[in-house]
């Protein structure tokens, strides 16, 4: 009945008129953000995973199915992080455009210098491990500037009429980009170096920008619950290293990371990692700005 019911969707998407604009349809609202900077009033833009959400799990809607079907550009973060639900939505769709292979198909990752590719075989025992690599790549915003660059190609490619718009849309994104670097820069200066212990390994890239030393994971494993024998050794870390804070995503359970904080004499802080992850966060350069003061203060 379901899938029936995505059929019929995607059929009656299949029938809508053309609006003169790109369709753009992303996995995550920071890519969505990052088109909207690139694509301006030429694309129309719908989002799939909330940035309150972890975009690994999300619930395969029939109004998604309807939006895909009727995409021009289909963009996601790749690397598995959408391996839970992006296949059901790309067959209810049944829209070649955005399958492997058709020219709306747009994997971001590969424009991605990707950190933490695994080596050797990969099971369930090293947990929720991407055999990929690491898909949270947008927290550095050297990365979202290349993912902008790759929205702004896959525009132009599609519509050519737009390609001086989308350049300058791109460049505009740039150099209000930098300007919030230089803004922030003394921010930055402070953290380098400074250790923290993090829940999941989603803040890589963006220790890697920041500098910051993480100097322990609140999982044992990407996805696995801590131990108490785990949890005992993160102390036991954090009162070696001095580490003061604990920084996670708001849709993680905190009350483990409460007590760890105690015991260790740190404080937790909660970051969100996405455009719309916290009220008043609606565009990319604001989470970014968020985040890395935030976190300036939270290790003085």
């Amino acid at each position: 009945m379901r899938a029936a019911g995505f059929l019929l969707l995607a059929t009656l998407a299949a029938a809508t008129d053309a609006t003169g604009q790109l369709r753009v349809v992303t996995s995550t609202t920071d890519l969505a953000d990052l088109a909207r900077q690139v694509g301006g009033d030429r694309i129309r833009l719908r989002h799939i995973s909330e940035g309150y959400q972890d975009p690994h799990f999300v619930e395969a809607k029939p109004s998604f199915v309807l939006e895909m079907a009727k995409a021009d550009v289909w963009a996601f973060i790749g690397l598995d992080l959408e391996i839970g639900w992006m296949s059901l939505l790309l067959n209810g769709a049944r829209n070649p455009k955005i399958r492997p292979g058709g020219s709306g198909y747009l994997d971001v990752s590969k424009f991605i210098p990707v950190i933490d590719v695994p080596s050797g075989a990969i099971d369930r025992s090293q947990g929720d491990v991407h055999p990929l690599g690491n898909p949270h790549y947008w927290l550095d915003p050297a990365n979202g500037r290349r993912i902008a660059a790759a929205f702004a190609a896959k525009f132009t490619e599609l519509d050519p009429g737009g390609a001086a718009d989308y350049a300058r849309n791109l460049a505009a994104f740039e150099a209000a980009l930098a300007r919030a670097a230089e803004e922030w820069a003394p921010a930055l200066a402070s953290l380098s170096g400074k250790p923290i212990v993090a829940w999941h390994t989603s803040w890589r890239y963006f220790a890697g920008y920041t500098r910051v030393n993480i100097v322990g994971f609140m999982e044992p494993k990407p996805g696995v619950p801590p131990s108490p024998s785990h949890l005992a050794g993160l102390v036991a870390t954090m009162k070696r290293t001095g580490a003061k804070v604990i920084v996670m995503e708001p849709y993680y359970d905190r009350k483990t990371a409460d007590l760890i904080a105690s015991k260790a004499g740190a404080s937790v802080l909660v970051l969100p990692p996405s455009v719309g992850g916290e009220k008043g966060l609606d565009d990319y350069i604001s989470v970014l700005r968020r985040n890395i003061t935030s976190l300036a203060r939270a290790v003085e």
